[in-house]
């Protein structure tokens, strides 16, 4: 099974209203399945109601269901959340009396810095040009595409999966009919200060129905390419674009790819430069080796670990200087083959930190009720706030 970003929290309801019931019904069904058939069915079922809700901004039925199996049955749980991400990401639409189907996509960049990652308007020609790429590079001969001309941070990302399925819609119009969209870009929330970070390229690419999108859905030998080799010609053309919105970063460019695919490849991929980037910018911060430089590890969730937090400290003090959240996606486990913890663990002596404490107890997660950052592990297994010492620069230490 796919593994998903899980649901926002929502108010536990004992009775549930009758389209969440049906959403959970059809889950369970669709979970419970034995025939490909009947997966059909109960898909059908399922985009259809979803489809609806989202249109008509009742998407709060979709969170109390999320809810429910999220409480009840991780299976269908998983079922659920892959049809309203799909229906999110997806829309069809009628061009010419002819169905077309339109997917939601995304070209993630994981960044690196010790200053400040840029996002925001990326200037028409760059744009152009940068569309052409994803067009040419990774997408089916007969496509259409649209590109958004914003590089966006996850803080500015649509965070409701009505207005994620509004925008989908307004993209494919665009694209399929050769306008710009309409798109509020002005309003979008300031972007957090992270050391390691992800920044998104958006766009909508449209096809007939039954038609690829990509091509390494393409049949023909002239237009199909593998994923690898689509992903190789994209840094190659791509990256040389890109490399003036992120001055003074270190970037890797993933492989455009279906919205929320992207998010969660995304998540993954930038844990290990987050650990990177903070203990290179604390050993030039405050002008130590990385061997001074000690790790405290602590698992943090509800009813199970949902993300580790680990505290850096430096030489003897037991103050934490930096904080590093590394959340754990879908059905990560300490029974994997490669425990999370271990893979924390590896990128640590990786950039040569060799002090590592790891508090087994599981927490309840902590923010700071005056700036509402995550509070963190110290070597005495105390919960508290990351603080640059008093003598280091500020423009040096704003990042949490």
């Amino acid at each position: 099974m796919k593994e998903h970003r899980r649901a926002r929290v929502r108010d536990r309801k004992t009775h549930l209203p009758p389209d969440a019931e049906r959403l959970v019904s059809a889950a369970l069904g669709l979970a419970n399945s034995g025939s490909r058939l009947e997966d059909r069915f109960w898909e059908a079922q399922l985009a259809a109601r979803l489809d609806r809700l989202l249109d008509s901004g009742h998407v709060q039925a979709a969170y109390d269901a999320l809810d429910r199996l999220g409480q009840t049955d991780g299976e269908a749980y998983g079922v659920l959340i892959e049809a309203v991400e799909e229906s999110a990401e997806t829309v069809s639409l009628d061009v010419d009396g002819e169905r077309w189907d339109a997917l939601l996509v995304a070209a993630p960049l994981v960044v690196w810095t010790r200053f400040r990652i840029p996002s925001g308007p990326v200037p028409a020609e760059l744009a152009q040009s940068l569309s052409a790429h994803w067009q040419a590079h990774t997408l089916a001969r007969h496509a259409r595409f649209r590109l958004v001309p914003w590089l966006y941070s996850i803080d500015q990302l649509p965070h409701d999966f009505g207005e994620l399925r509004r925008a989908t819609r307004r993209l494919a119009q665009a694209a399929t009919s050769g306008q710009a969209p309409r798109l509020d870009l002005k309003g979008l929330p300031e972007t957090a200060d992270m050391l390691a970070d992800t920044r998104f390229l958006l766009g909508v690419v449209a096809a007939p129905a039954g038609k690829p999108l990509f091509r390494w859905q393409e049949a023909e030998a002239g237009d199909h390419a593998s994923r690898v080799a689509c992903l190789e010609q994209w840094i190659a053309q791509a990256r040389p674009n890109i490399e003036p919105l992120l001055a003074g970063c270190g970037f890797e460019c993933l492989l455009p790819d279906a919205y929320h695919l992207n998010l969660r490849e995304s998540d993954r991929r930038v844990r290990p430069y987050s650990v990177r980037a903070a203990v290179h910018f604390l050993t030039h911060a405050l002008g130590v080796e990385a061997g001074e430089i000690k790790a405290t590890i602590a698992p943090f969730g509800h009813e199970r670990a949902d993300e580790y937090r680990i505290g850096l400290s430096v030489r003897d003090s037991d103050e934490v200087a930096h904080g590093i959240v590394w959340p754990l996606l879908g059905s990560e486990s300490e029974q994997d083959d490669t425990p999370p913890i271990e893979q924390v663990r590896e990128v640590l002596r990786e950039v040569g930190v060799t002090e590592v404490r790891v508090w087994p107890e599981l927490s309840e997660p902590e923010f700071c009720e005056d700036c509402g950052v995550p509070l963190y592990p110290n070597a005495k297994g105390e919960i508290v706030h990351a603080e640059m010492p008093g003598d280091v620069e500020p423009e040096s230490a704003h990042f949490h």
